[in-house]
């Protein structure tokens, strides 16, 4: 089976803006706790999506997979840098991670595909 992580990306947030609706404050509430850790700090947004994909990788969530992969082709990242990155995953999450780790990479060569 092969994901979509463009469709599964739209899916999320058409979802996402109805839960916006049902609970504003909740989702207000983490939109700024994600932009608060996401930006330019110590460590720089890219370095915070290579970090973040890593962890939806070991949590094996294909939204974050798609969202942080999609991030990370906008920030500038390269394939490379996203391959040494699931490299830790792996190591790091085992069997498990391996298998989202592959998932991540073809999120990120969906999002690069013109």
């Amino acid at each position: 089976m092969t994901k979509d992580y463009k469709q599964i990306t739209r899916d999320i947030s058409a979802y996402s803006a109805e839960l916006r609706k049902l609970a504003p404050e909740a989702m207000q509430g983490f939109h700024a706790l994600a932009k608060g850790a996401s930006a330019d700090g110590a460590l720089d947004k890219k370095t915070k999506e290579l970090i973040a994909l890593a962890i939806g990788v070991t949590q094996r969530c294909d939204g974050c997979i798609g969202f942080h992969a999609k991030a990370l082709k906008e920030l500038g990242a390269t394939r490379e840098e996203v391959g040494e990155v699931m490299a830790m995953s792996v190591y790091m999450g085992g069997g498990p991670a391996l298998m989202y780790a592959a998932d991540a990479l073809r999120a990120f060569d969906q999002f690069s595909a013109v």
